[in-house]
């Protein structure tokens, strides 16, 4: 993989930057569906939804776990800006599954929810079902 270009990738928050580094290849969660981009890619814009960024580098791969925000690609230049997004080794796989526990108990008593409660509990087991996964998959590659 010598000489071959690469992606000045960074990941940013609203709190921080939560990653920075070269890489061959992101595949991403996008409005529309899944989009992979790799070195020289033409310009690209997207709204990311809630789902799971993979970044490639040679043998290398990180996972993260991402709830939406947006993603440009320009020249080589790759910025990310979501709401939240947390790297598959720094999750809590126990506490994302109580957490889901708890979501799925709440879920239950469904009649007794407005359906401002019942959205909020929905995409709170949504993230967490996203986080068990991301970290499972992460622990079957170490």
């Amino acid at each position: 993989m010598k000489n071959e270009k690469k992606i000045q990738l960074k990941i940013v928050s609203p709190e921080k930057v939560i990653l920075e580094k070269e890489i061959y290849q992101a595949t991403l969660p996008v409005a529309d569906g899944i989009v992979t981009i790799l070195p020289n890619h033409r310009s690209y814009i997207g709204a990311l939804k809630l789902g799971e960024i993979i970044l490639k580098n040679g043998s290398e791969e990180d996972y993260l776990a991402v709830t939406g925000g947006m993603v440009e690609f320009n020249h080589n230049e790759m910025t990310v800006l979501v709401d939240e997004a947390q790297q598959a080794h720094e999750i809590d796989l126990k506490k994302a599954e109580e957490a889901r526990k708890r979501a799925e108990e709440v879920m239950k008593q469904k009649h007794t929810l407005s359906e401002m409660e019942y959205a909020t509990v929905t995409a709170d087991l949504e993230k967490q079902l996203l986080l068990i996964k991301v970290s499972r998959r992460h622990m079957g590659r170490k």
